[in-house]
């Protein structure tokens, strides 16, 4: 049991995901139409945004703040003032991020995913970095974070396009 909690809490990123799916889930089973709807697409958005990117970010937030020695170790890096820093800008996105549950603006939910996209394509960028000119191997860093820095963006902005492509066939002409 605990090497599971360990598992959940170290890999967060693939964690909340996975919760997220939960409401995703019941809301295409309650739709139970192959082509998505507005309403539908707006909730799975939402839900999305609000897992992958509010949660997520607080949970960063949390880690690199108040237990920056073990965020960095598990990283494989060297504690550093910077990670106060990450923490205070993934704040910025947890909040941005949870907002979105009730913020239904496609505008503001377009700026509350790319911003995270690009912090996290530059952080996958510096994983790929640190493995080749450091060998760094360490799970924060060349393990499931590292892979869902590249596909959790991918999939927010899949999202936000069937959104728009929504929002664009259910407006009067």
């Amino acid at each position: 049991m605990v090497e599971f909690i360990s598992f959940i809490l170290s890999n967060f990123t693939l964690s909340l995901f996975v919760l997220g799916m939960i409401p995703i889930i019941f809301v295409v089973l309650k739709e139970s139409r192959l082509k998505p709807t507005y309403s539908s697409s707006e909730r799975i958005l939402a839900y999305f945004i609000f897992f992958n990117i509010g949660l997520n970010n607080l949970y960063n937030f949390v880690m690199h703040v108040f237990y920056g020695d073990m965020a960095a170790k598990f990283i494989g890096w060297e504690q550093s003032p910077f990670q106060l820093e990450v923490g205070f800008a993934s704040l910025g996105f947890a909040v941005v991020g949870l907002m979105c549950i009730s913020v239904k603006n496609l505008g503001f939910r377009t700026a509350t995913v790319l911003c995270p996209t690009f912090f996290l394509w530059g952080a996958a960028g510096g994983h790929i970095y640190q493995m080749i000119a450091n060998d760094n191997f360490s799970p924060g860093n060349a393990g499931i974070i590292f892979w869902t820095d590249i596909f959790l963006p991918i999939i927010g902005l899949v999202l936000l396009i069937i959104q728009w492509r929504c929002s664009k066939s259910s407006s009067p002409s």
